[in-house]
């Protein structure tokens, strides 16, 4: 089972996507501000992080920064920051994939699971 953790502000948006996350078979950590996510991170490391860019205390942009400095876990940008510039920073800042609010759920766990399975297919191929 694939672990999830899943950073965003807003308390009813994680509610909906974990219960979407768990129903997909995800085990889900959730955190609301950056410092609570890193650790969390720190503590269990998931296999995948959904990542809110506009977060209080450690922007989202910031925690990308810093676990891109020492792990290569997939992370999913998903943020209201919809500016193609906004995409190009998070991506070049080491994010996997970016989708913007709103989005379709389906689509986003199709996202997961690609970048889920792309990570793993890599590992397979340096092995």
């Amino acid at each position: 089972m694939a672990h999830v953790l899943l950073v965003d502000d807003e308390e009813a948006l994680r509610a909906s996507l974990s219960y979407a996350l768990i129903r997909e078979g995800y085990q889900v950590t959730t955190a609301g501000d950056g410092q609570t996510a890193l650790k969390l991170f720190h503590k269990q490391v998931p296999d995948v992080i959904i990542l809110d860019l506009m977060l209080p205390g450690i922007s989202g942009m910031e925690l990308c920064w810093r676990i891109r400095a020492f792990s290569n876990v997939p992370i999913v940008m998903l943020t209201a920051k919809d500016q193609d510039i906004d995409k190009v920073w998070g991506l070049e800042a080491g994010a996997d994939d970016y989708v913007t609010k709103p989005f379709n759920t389906r689509e986003l766990l199709a996202r997961i699971k690609a970048v889920i399975r792309g990570r793993s297919v890599g590992q397979a191929a340096q092995s």
